[in-house]
């Protein structure tokens, strides 16, 4: 058979079996969780920048004054834990939810 109207015959497709699908599965959700933790770290940054900006910057000029690099790496530095907190306390619970999850469907 061929393929979009080429004169070339089309290649057997080959067999999935449970393990490349299992590593294909598996594949996927790390590429999934790669580019959720992108999305975060761009999230993250976004938001530092916009708030320690606004608190910190008075008045826009061509350098940074000592008090707005000084309010700005405290900022920086708290945004940070703060986050870290978040993520940490987000993660225990999904994975606590996950696991309750699996337990009521294996004692059904």
């Amino acid at each position: 058979m061929a393929l979009f109207g080429s004169s070339a015959p089309a290649a057997a497709a080959p067999a999935n079996s449970a393990e490349d699908v299992q590593q294909t599965k598996a594949n996927l959700i790390a590429q999934l969780q790669q580019e959720m933790a992108m999305a975060n770290a761009k999230k993250l940054i976004s938001k530092v920048n916009q708030n320690c900006f606004e608190n910190c910057i008075t008045a826009p000029g061509s350098s940074l004054s000592a008090s707005e690099s000084t309010c700005l790496s405290s900022c920086m530095e708290k945004y940070i834990q703060f986050w870290n907190a978040a993520s940490k306390a987000y993660i225990a619970r999904a994975t606590t939810q996950t696991v309750a999850a699996n337990a009521m469907a294996t004692e059904l």
